[in-house]
């Protein structure tokens, strides 16, 4: 299972930003004597898209594609009964300020809004991911917010094994409707998923996008731009290779 993670780990990072737009670039350079005219079409890909993909004018409209539920109306939560936080948003093995594991800023925004939600609600929360990552969330959950999770799966290394894991652990107490949380450009797949393993769900996306005013620093490129580029291209690649999983049957239920 490791080496799987670390393959797909790798080649999500050759082919989306920053690294696909780059290794473009760097084809064109040195296809730069040899094919003069592919080279420059590659150059120009290259950097045009990397220059695109980090201003958020660009990045904004990707996300709104992928984004495509709204916040939480609480009303929903009535018969819900347990909150469920997805991992996938980082973790640092060893945090010296906290003498432990802790979540790092992506993976804390969906904690900090989880712990919000079982506090106004009084459910019961599950934490699913890797083992480190697992340990991280639950840990901060404890520390950062008194918040103790009722259920901890840390042996989730894709969305498709936290909606099964999760299934199993909550279904043997009687869980079937619940309140999802993860990043909202990643809600969709999420849902999917879950709906597929047996639940009913409560979408409660998070991080969402703010409508922004125009403005001439909106085409000037940022870090911050060039990661929601990045998440929103992944959920586009993410989509269909569930959908072909899915209908393939090449995972175990």
């Amino acid at each position: 299972m490791l080496w799987i993670l670390q393959l797909k780990t790798l080649l999500r990072d050759l082919i989306l930003p920053p690294s696909g737009p780059l290794l473009l670039a760097l084809l064109g350079l040195v296809l730069l004597k040899r094919r003069a005219v592919l080279a420059r079409l590659c150059l120009i890909a290259g950097v045009g898209s990397l220059w695109l993909l980090s201003t958020p004018i660009i990045s904004d409209a990707i996300t709104r594609l992928v984004e495509r539920y709204p916040p939480l109306d609480f009303q929903q939560t009535a018969n819900a009964q347990a909150i469920v936080i997805l991992g996938g948003g980082g973790q640092r093995v060893l945090a010296p300020e906290y003498g432990g594991t802790a979540a790092d800023p992506f993976l804390l925004e969906r904690l900090s809004y989880g712990a919000y939600l079982a506090h106004r609600t009084g459910l019961p929360v599950l934490v699913t991911g890797q083992a480190v990552e697992a340990r991280a969330m639950h840990d901060t959950l404890q520390r950062n917010f008194g918040l103790e999770a009722r259920w901890t799966d840390s042996d989730a290394y894709d969305t498709f094994q936290n909606a099964h894991n999760a299934a199993r652990l909550l279904k043997a107490d009687g869980v079937q409707r619940i309140v999802l949380v993860t990043r909202a450009t990643h809600m969709w797949r999420s849902v999917q998923e879950f709906t597929a393993a047996g639940l009913e769900i409560v979408p409660a996306p998070v991080g969402m996008l703010a409508k922004r005013d125009f403005g001439l620093l909106r085409c000037v490129p940022n870090p911050d731009a060039l990661s929601r580029s990045r998440a929103a291209i992944y959920e586009m690649l993410g989509e269909p290779v569930r959908l072909v999983l899915s209908a393939s049957h090449l995972r175990r239920q």
